[in-house]
C-alpha cells in the first residue's frame, strides 16, 4: 500500500499565509459589541467550524467575564447565533484579502499529481464563503479535486467527518492511505481520529500567524524558538511529522511510503 491522497487544510496551509483573514473578522465582530478579544484568543480554536469557533472564544474565562460584566449574564446559544450571523457577511467581505496561494503550492500539487495522488481540501469555512476563494485560488494554480466545507458534514473538527467525506468523494480507501496536512492542533486531532497520517505546518499557518514578509524577517533564534513551541503543540495533538511549510512535504511522503511498503 502507498499513500493515495493528500488532504490539505485550506487557510494557512495552501492559501492565506499566516491564516490572517479569519482572525481579523473574529476580533472585529467582538469589537462591534464592545468586547475586545486578543488575536491569541481569536486564534485559539482555529480549525473548528466557524460557529463552534465563536462559541469556543466565548467560553474563554476572560472573555466570559468581560461578557458578564457588560451584559449581566453569561453568553448563551442565542448570543453565539447573533455573532455568527454578523461573522458570515463580514468574513465574505474580507476573504479577497486572504485568497493568495502560498508560494510553491501549485508546483507541489503538480508534482503530487504527477505521482498519481489525488488532492483534497477541508475547511472551517462554509460553502458560501468558499465560493469566494476557490476561483481566485484556481486562477493562481491551486485547485483541489474536492473541497469539503464545514456546513457539509454533521460536525466539524476534531470529528473526522470532513476527512471521511473527502475520501468518499475521491474514492480513496483505507484511511491509512491518506496524508493530511494541517496547521492547527484540532485539525491534527481530526486526522488522527480518522486514522490518517498527518503532518503539521508551523511557519505558514495559524500557529505563527504572520505574513510571509513578517515571518521571514524574524531573527532566526526567535523564529526557531517560536516554531519549536508550535511543534510541541502539534506533537502533543498527535502529528506524525512537523514541517515549516507544506512545500516541504515530498520527503515526508517518501518516508511514509517506505514505511508502508515494509508493513
Amino acid at each position: 500500500m502507498q499513500i493515495q491522497a493528500v488532504l490539505f487544510d485550506w487557510a494557512g496551509t495552501t492559501v492565506d499565509y499566516g491564516s490572517r483573514a479569519p482572525v481579523k473578522v473574529f476580533v472585529e465582530i467582538f469589537h462591534r459589541i464592545g468586547i475586545e478579544i486578543t488575536e491569541a484568543e481569536a486564534r485559539g480554536p482555529m480549525g473548528q467550524a466557524k460557529r463552534e469557533h465563536i462559541a469556543s472564544v466565548l467560553a474563554v474565562p476572560r472573555v466570559t467575564a468581560l461578557w458578564n460584566n457588560k451584559f449581566g449574564s453569561e453568553p448563551c446559544t442565542a448570543d453565539v447565533d447573533r455573532l455568527y450571523a454578523d461573522f458570515l457577511p463580514l468574513q465574505l467581505s474580507v476573504l479577497s484579502q486572504g485568497s493568495d496561494v502560498i508560494p510553491g503550492i501549485p508546483e507541489l500539487i503538480s508534482e503530487l499529481r504527477r505521482r498519481g495522488l489525488k488532492i483534497g481540501s477541508s475547511t472551517g469555512y462554509t460553502r458560501a464563503l468558499m465560493e469566494a476563494v476557490i476561483p481566485p485560488a484556481r486562477e493562481q494554480g491551486y485547485s483541489p479535486d474536492v473541497v469539503v466545507c464545514s456546513d457539509e458534514v454533521p460536525a466539524g473538527r476534531p470529528m473526522p467527518w470532513s476527512n471521511f467525506r473527502a475520501c468518499e468523494a475521491l474514492g480513496v480507501y483505507p484511511p491509512s492511505a491518506v496524508l493530511v496536512v494541517d496547521d492547527t492542533p484540532i485539525g491534527i486531532q481530526a486526522a488522527r481520529n480518522a486514522g490518517m497520517w498527518v503532518a503539521g505546518v508551523t511557519m505558514t499557518g495559524n500557529g505563527l500567524g504572520l505574513s510571509q514578509a513578517d515571518a521571514e524577517s524574524l531573527p532566526e533564534p526567535e523564529l526557531i524558538q517560536r516554531l519549536s513551541a508550535i511543534e510541541e503543540q502539534f506533537r502533543a495533538a498527535g502529528a506524525h511529522f512537523v514541517l515549516r511549510a507544506a512545500t516541504d512535504l515530498l520527503p515526508v511522503l517518501d518516508q511514509i511510503n517506505e514505511q508502508l511498503a515494509k508493513s
